[in-house]
């Protein structure tokens, strides 16, 4: 597989289960259209980048094509990295697209999740990038037939163990994901490294002012919000929101605004200086404790602390103007704490839409 236009690192990039799903469904989308199954596809990742892929196990039988592309994560450590993202592609009666799971992908049992229980966990980027693909491709070949596509995923329910996926309510293996369709290699050491190259950058063209977020999603998003602001004003500092107030309090930085979605920020809220998975939980009882502030009521209170997500929270609440404030009031009064009041600090929680 190959990726053009990446910067060139220490580390490896790859891709994600999405963009693999993605390439195996049109590889087999072509296959019963054209009755051969092409040896590499291109798509468009949700990133607006052309991506190869290199298409393994092809069948193609009277009613179905299948085909398969191995999910390469790149340099992180991903444990779904050497897996075959299967899709079987036919034709139905019904001149509809229909997307499932099977063997391997994990089927949604609860609430809070962007995707609705009894559905298979694939979720909504790669929903989209599927339909795309697949709308795409039958109108360049001239087919109004429906069709049927199947994600599975060989070995995928044992490798779901290793994930969230079972404490989040995922049964029966992984879930399909990717928001930009590219895995960026994780490295703590290389990421604080990038963090304080931005800084530096940023320093060099006069600016007193960092816009902090926290991912990819919230990094597009606060280029929207605030677009007055120069490319080098924004850094990505993942989950490293200590390290980079004190790198941002060496160089003297006047101002930061740290933007990101209702999970990471709601660690924030409750003072946890590093926002990975591993290091910090999410705190319901916290959450409810704002709601309470908010005079939501007991049932609601009750409902957060059971909450299983964030984004089930942000669902019961609907994403409350007064909630989010108070939260964004938290973090901001955490961070002054934090960098002793060196620096002005200001926070926008936004939305986490799929749609």
């Amino acid at each position: 597989m190959y990726i053009d236009d990446i910067p060139a690192g220490n580390l490896r990039y790859g891709y994600t289960t999405g963009a693999c799903a993605t390439a195996a469904t049109l590889a087999s989308l072509k296959g019963i259209i054209t009755g051969q199954i092409p040896e590499n596809v291109k798509i468009i990742l949700p990133n607006k980048q052309e991506a190869l892929f290199h298409i393994k196990n092809s069948l193609l039988s009277g009613s179905y094509a299948e085909s398969s592309v191995m999910k390469d994560g790149g340099d992180d450590p991903d444990v779904t990295t050497g897996l075959y993202i299967y899709s079987r592609v036919s034709f139905i009666q019904e001149n509809k697209i229909i997307i499932d799971g099977g063997q391997g992908v994990g089927r949604v049992t609860r609430e809070g999740l962007p995707v609705k229980p009894g559905n298979a966990a694939i979720n909504p980027v790669p929903m989209r990038m599927l339909r795309k693909i697949i709308t795409d491709t039958l109108q360049q070949y001239g087919i109004t037939k429906g069709i049927r596509a199947t994600i599975s995923v060989p070995g995928g329910e044992d490798v779901a163990l290793k994930t969230c996926n079972p404490k989040l309510g995922i049964i029966g293996g992984i879930s399909i994901l990717g928001t930009t369709g590219i895995v960026t290699p994780f490295s703590s050491a290389s990421w604080k490294a990038s963090i304080v190259l931005s800084m530096r950058v940023a320093l060099k063209n006069n600016t007193k002012t960092f816009i902090f977020t926290t991912g990819g999603r919230s990094d597009s998003e606060a280029k929207k919000i605030y677009g007055n602001y120069m490319e080098e004003n924004f850094i990505e500092i993942g989950d490293f929101i200590g390290f980079s107030l004190k790198r941002a309090m060496d160089y003297g930085v006047e101002h930061i605004i740290v933007v990101g979605m209702p999970g990471k920020m709601s660690k924030l809220a409750a003072g946890n200086m590093d926002l990975h998975s591993g290091e910090s939980k999410i705190d319901f009882k916290m959450l409810s404790g704002i709601a309470g502030e908010c005079n939501m009521g007991e049932d609601i209170k009750d409902r957060i602390s059971h909450a299983n997500t964030v984004s089930q929270v942000m669902e019961i609440i609907n994403f409350n103007y007064k909630f989010i404030k108070l939260m964004e009031d938290k973090i901001i009064s955490v961070l002054s704490e934090y960098t002793r009041n060196k620096i002005k600090i200001d926070v926008n929680i936004i939305e986490n839409k799929y749609e």
